[in-house]
């Protein structure tokens, strides 16, 4: 089976387009991909998704994640032993 794409233009201010292509590299995802990959997460739902779940995890452990990123930050003469180096 294979899949018919359509060919559309979209205007962009260049830093938007900049900052668009960075995100795609980063991703390593071609610009077109990256693009399609935005619409679909937004229209299926799987964005809102991903982002209840990254809530969730921020509620139920986020004092946790503030004392790690804590001791991550400390000076390493500063961290407790057995702490996260």
């Amino acid at each position: 089976m294979t899949s018919t794409k359509k060919q559309t233009q979209v205007r962009l201010a260049e830093d938007v387009l900049e900052a668009g292509k960075a995100a795609a590299r980063a991703r390593r995802l071609d610009f077109n991909k990256y693009v399609e990959r935005l619409i679909i997460e937004d229209t299926t739902g799987a964005r809102a998704a991903g982002m209840v779940a990254a809530q969730r995890l921020i509620d139920e452990h986020g004092d946790f994640l503030d004392d790690l990123e804590q001791q991550l930050d400390a000076p390493s003469e500063q961290r407790q032993p057995g702490s996260a180096a």
